[in-house]
C-alpha cells in the first residue's frame, strides 16, 4: 500500500497522547492505592494531561489532510454500527473531551470525594473520570487498530498482532514522554515511568518481531492466475496492464526502491526500541532530563519509520496485476 503521512501521523500522534495519559493516571492510581506518592503539585497530571491533550489535537489535525472533502468529516461516524473508522471518529474526540476535563479537575482544585471503597481506597471526581477515560483510552486504540486488522484480504495487517502492536507502541511512546515530563518537572515518578517505558518497550519489541516473522512466511491466498482468472501452471506477465500510472498503481504500492524497503525495517527497529532502552538506562543512571527527552523523540521518529513500514508491507492483491517488468 501507499503509506499516507498525515495517516501515519494521526495513528502515531494520538498513540502518544493516549499513552501519555494512561501513564498520568496509572501514577494517580497507584498514589492511591500507596504504592506510589502522592503527587503534590495538583498540575503535574493536569498539566500532563493538557500536554497529552496537544499530541491528541496534533494528530486530529493531521487526518484532516487525508479527506477530499474535510467539510464532510462529520459524516464518517454515521457508519458507527459497522465500521470501525466511524467508530474511532466518536471514540476520539470523546476521549479527548474526558481528558481536557481531567486535566481541568487537576488545575482547578475542584476534585471531591465520591465514595470511599473499604477502608482506605478513597474515589474522588478525578479518579472516577480516569477510570471512564481509560476504557476509552484502550477502546481508541482497538478502533484505531481494527480499522486495518478487519480487512482480511491485506494478510498482513489481518491478525491479532496488529492491535496488539498499535496498543504497545502507543503506550510505550506515551511513557516515554512521561518519564521525560517527570524529569522536566522534577517528580519522584522518573523511575516509575522510565521502567515501565523500558518495559513496554521491550514487549513492544517482542510482538512486533513476531507480526515482522509471520508476514514473512505468509502464504498468499491469491496468485497471477486466480488475478487473471486463468489456470494454467506457468504464466508470464509482460505488461502491467496499462501504458501509464493510474490510481491503482500509485495507492496500492508504495512505490520505492526495493533497497530503501528493506532497510527502513532495520531503521525503525533501532529508533523505536534499541536506542530508546539504551538511552533510557543511562537517563535513570544520571536523573539527566535531556537523555529521557532525547529517547522520546527518537522513539517517535522511528514510530514514524514504523509506521510507513506497516502500511507499505501491506500487499494488495491488486498488485498481482498491475505489476511492472
Amino acid at each position: 500500500m501507499h503509506p499516507a503521512f498525515s495517516v501515519i501521523f494521526l495513528t502515531t500522534l494520538i498513540g502518544v497522547g493516549q499513552g501519555l495519559f494512561l501513564a498520568l493516571y496509572t501514577g494517580q492510581l497507584y498514589s492511591v492505592i500507596q504504592v506510589l506518592p502522592v503527587q503534590d503539585s495538583p498540575g503535574f497530571y493536569g498539566y500532563g494531561s493538557l500536554l497529552a491533550l496537544v499530541f491528541l489535537a496534533a494528530g486530529l489535525l493531521a487526518s484532516f489532510f487525508h479527506l477530499g472533502h474535510p467539510e464532510r468529516a462529520w459524516r464518517s461516524a454515521a457508519k458507527w454500527k459497522t465500521s470501525w473508522l466511524s467508530r474511532e471518529v466518536i471514540v476520539l474526540p470523546a476521549f479527548m473531551g474526558l481528558t481536557f476535563i481531567y486535566a481541568m479537575i487537576h488545575i482547578s482544585g475542584w476534585n471531591p470525594v465520591l465514595f470511599i471503597l473499604g477502608e482506605d481506597f478513597i474515589v474522588n471526581l478525578s479518579l472516577f473520570i480516569g477510570a471512564i477515560n481509560t476504557v476509552l483510552a484502550f477502546s481508541l486504540f482497538i478502533c484505531t487498530a481494527m480499522i486495518y486488522a478487519c480487512i482480511k484480504f491485506l494478510q498482513e495487517w489481518a491478525t491479532p498482532l496488529t492491535v496488539i502492536n498499535y496498543t504497545l507502541l502507543g503506550m510505550a511512546s506515551g511513557f516515554a514522554l512521561s518519564a521525560a515530563f517527570a524529569a522536566y518537572v522534577q517528580s519522584d515518578l522518573i523511575n516509575f515511568y522510565g521502567g515501565w517505558t523500558i518495559t513496554l518497550t521491550i514487549f513492544a519489541f517482542i510482538t512486533r518481531i513476531a507480526a515482522l516473522m509471520r508476514n514473512a512466511k505468509i502464504k498468499y491466498k491469491s496468485n497471477l492466475s486466480s488475478a487473471i482468472g486463468i489456470r494454467h501452471t506457468k504464466i508470464k506477465q509482460i505488461a502491467q496492464g496499462s501504458m501509464g500510472g493510474s490510481f491503482n498503481t500509485r495507492e496500492y504500492f508504495h512505490g520505492t526502491k526495493p533497497i530503501f524497503f528493506k532497510s527502513i525495517k532495520w531503521v525503525f527497529l533501532m529508533l523505536v526500541f534499541i536506542v530508546p532502552v539504551v538511552l533510557l538506562i543511562a537517563a535513570l543512571t544520571t536523573n539527566i532530563f535531556v537523555l529521557f527527552a532525547v529517547a522520546f523523540v527518537v522513539q517517535y521518529v522511528g514510530l514514524i519509520a514504523e509506521r510507513w513500514f506497516f502500511f507499505a508491507q501491506a500487499n494488495h492483491p491488486q498488485n498481482l496485476y498491475y505489476q511492472t517488468i
